[in-house]
């Protein structure tokens, strides 16, 4: 039918056809829903344009698009995200084990993974962990999944509902967002400079504390051994408690080696070691796993083992690959030093700046990110507002807080991982304006 020409009227098609007027109308309905007819009062039903509608569809998604691009503000450095620049993902080697994958693993890809993963995968994790983390564990203990909030879900179904899980105070927000939208008991635990408090995690009856040992985020504090030892005692106090250890950056430790993971000095199986791919490889690269204690790593197999992994074959046998071959060693050793150099080449300018004055450097070997302290009249909130203004952003350590008030000390967390080396100077000359000429005009 042509374009706007009319259709029959509903009792007349009825009618011809043998149906009920019901039916018709239900087709009506259907054909107006999908866009292939339209309706005027008192006039009828008409054909849609259908090149119009598409064009005009076209037309409106690039506006939309054009919308989004906009309203997502460009900055000239964004010490707020971890994302990886585009030039240090390694492409070419990623691109031949495609191939190679492709070509030998056929029957692989169109099996049916188990639900904690392909095997040579969990085989790769667990070979790296013991070269890198001192970690022993076995395939069977390794679960992977499509990030680390699936994890988290598929952790609260075998460890409890009705437990009370603990996030550290300040900590990363999304992971209590991520308990409370599960609807499980969660609470924030005090920290002091050696972690989290066993006194408060007894105090707020908790049963499984999630906390990142060897590099806190925003503070960056290293747990001493000695509160390590603290928290292992807390844990075997209690059947039920558990300790998710966090280990999110620790490849990137730029100075010495590597701090020993919670993990590798329990002997109560009380740990669960997480870790994720999207550091070390691309924020987009949506692959984690957990360590389980075999004790709970049976339990998963026996009440679990029915969800479907949930990253594709064709990515585990690449990164098996990658992890097997030696590509993910080379890739992390290029990285550490890439985030060296460009870490010293901020420090330095930092410190051959009027920044000096004002701004002292604190725990910056730890990861990918350092602590700033400003020296300043100003609130935390003014200084990042005016940086905002200026194409620079930043938070603060309050902010992480989940008590949020106005803090006297103003330190900021500045994560350089995205930072672009070209722009550094240009930054540097932008956070002197604010922070030292700015002053009181802000």
């Amino acid at each position: 039918m042509a374009a706007d020409q009319k259709l029959p009227s509903k009792r007349n098609f009825a009618k011809n056809l043998g149906v009920s007027i019901i039916t018709v109308e239900n087709a009506y309905a259907q054909l107006i829903a999908e866009g292939f007819v339209y309706s005027l009062p008192k006039k009828g039903f008409f054909v849609t344009d259908i090149r119009r509608e598409l064009a005009a569809g076209r037309k409106k998604d690039s506006r939309k698009e054009e919308e989004e691009q906009n309203g997502e503000k460009k900055y000239l450095a964004d010490f707020t995200s971890s994302q990886t620049r585009p030039e240090q993902f390694p492409f070419s080697a990623w691109a031949k084990l495609m191939r190679a994958t492709l070509k030998e693993e056929r029957e692989g890809l169109m099996m049916n993974a188990p639900s904690a993963g392909i095997r040579p995968l969990r085989e790769a994790i667990a070979g790296h962990l013991r070269s890198f983390r001192g970690m022993e564990v076995e395939p069977e203990q390794i679960v992977t999944g499509a990030g680390t909030e699936y994890l988290y879900g598929l952790l609260l179904q075998l460890l409890g509902m009705e437990k009370c899980y603990g996030v550290e105070n300040p900590g990363y927000h999304k992971i209590y967002k991520i308990y409370k939208s599960h609807r499980v008991p969660c609470t924030y635990v005090d920290m002091d400079h050696a972690g989290v408090l066993i006194s408060s995690l007894e105090h707020k009856n908790v049963d499984v504390v999630h906390i990142s040992p060897s590099h806190h985020f925003p503070t960056g504090i290293v747990m001493p051994v000695s509160r390590r030892y603290e928290l292992l005692g807390w844990a075997s106090k209690e059947k039920g408690r558990y300790i998710i250890e966090d280990d999110y950056d620790s490849e990137f430790r730029l100075a010495g080696r590597p701090v020993p993971s919670l993990q590798s000095i329990d002997v109560q199986e009380k740990v669960i070691y997480m870790n994720t791919f999207t550091k070390t490889l691309s924020s987009t690269v949506r692959i984690s796993y957990m360590v389980l204690p075999e004790h709970l790593a049976r339990k998963f197999g026996e009440a679990l083992s029915f969800y479907s992994c949930t990253v594709s074959n064709f990515e585990q046998y690449v990164l098996a690959r990658f992890i097997r071959e030696g590509y993910f060693e080379k890739h992390i050793n290029r990285m550490r030093n890439y985030y060296h150099e460009k870490r010293d080449l901020l420090l330095k300018q930092i410190a051959g700046s009027r920044l000096s004055e004002c701004c002292t450097i604190s725990e910056e070997d730890a990861g990918l990110h350092f602590l700033m302290r400003v020296a300043t009249g100003l609130s935390d909130e003014e200084i990042c507002e005016a940086l905002e203004r200026e194409g620079v952003r930043v938070f603060s350590t309050a902010q992480y807080y989940a008590d949020f008030e106005e803090k006297k000390d103003h330190i900021f967390v500045m994560n350089y991982s995205s930072l672009e080396e070209e722009n550094v100077e240009k930054v540097i000359r932008i956070m002197e304006k604010v922070l030292v000429e700015g002053g009181g005009n802000l």
